[in-house]
């Protein structure tokens, strides 16, 4: 059956509440991911950068493990293979969750690495010099500076992450995307619902790409 031909937006009215909760899930994925992933990635980033070539290695093959596979993929790991060798099912939205911190990881680890390579060598020389043991200088002198310099790299992360998490339908999440196709054959509005939808992913994708670039175009004046 084909949707009317006029645009009625008491059909957006009416589906509002339901529409929120899948933006909801939306962000706290986006959330939880985009933290964890810094932690996580920091690590890595601090372990690729340790000089210890073992510990090194294993970090790289993380890294570049997780990138050179699709998101989509990962899901489904954690959602259908990890309960296998758990013996237990871990549930829809512990498994995206886990599934997103650590692609995401991946990711942010490369922002990290390059942020801090990005600090000149003096700096370092200059903290050791003055009596700061290895971890006090990444901590109060490289990082601080390193973390002004990948913000604008870290926010446009974020806008990519918010749109993939549109992927958790295929675990059975009702994210905003999935929401939003439940409610336009539902009601039979696909224009209107997917027209509303496409809105709300462009003003939060445009309000973090706003700021990316505000804060790039400061860091350069």
């Amino acid at each position: 059956m084909m949707a009317e031909a006029s645009f009625d937006l008491a059909v957006i009215a009416r589906a509002l509440p339901f529409l929120l909760e899948g933006l909801a899930l939306s962000l706290i994925l986006t959330g939880v991911a985009m933290i964890g992933g810094i932690v996580l990635g920091l690590g890595l980033a601090i372990v690729r950068l340790s000089g210890r070539p073992m510990l090194a290695a294993l970090a790289a093959a993380y890294v570049n493990g997780f990138r050179a596979i699709p998101l989509v993929l990962v899901l489904f790991w954690f959602y259908f293979l990890v309960p296998l060798l758990l013996g237990q099912a871990v549930g829809a939205l512990h498994a995206a969750l886990i599934a997103f911190v650590l692609f995401e990881a991946a990711y942010y680890s490369e922002i990290i690495r390059a942020g801090i390579q990005g600090i000149r060598r003096g700096q370092w020389h200059a903290a050791l010099a003055s009596g700061l043991g290895y971890a006090q200088t990444l901590r109060f002198v490289i990082l601080p500076q390193a973390f002004r310099t990948m913000l604008p790299l870290m926010i446009t992360q974020a806008v990519v992450l918010f749109q993939d998490t549109s992927l958790v339908y295929v675990i059975s999440l009702r994210d905003l995307m999935t929401s939003a196709s439940i409610v336009a054959n539902r009601d039979n509005r696909l224009i209107e619902i997917y027209v509303f939808v496409a809105v709300i992913y462009f003003l939060i994708c445009a309000t973090g790409a706003f700021w990316a670039g505000r804060l790039r175009q400061g860091r350069t004046e």
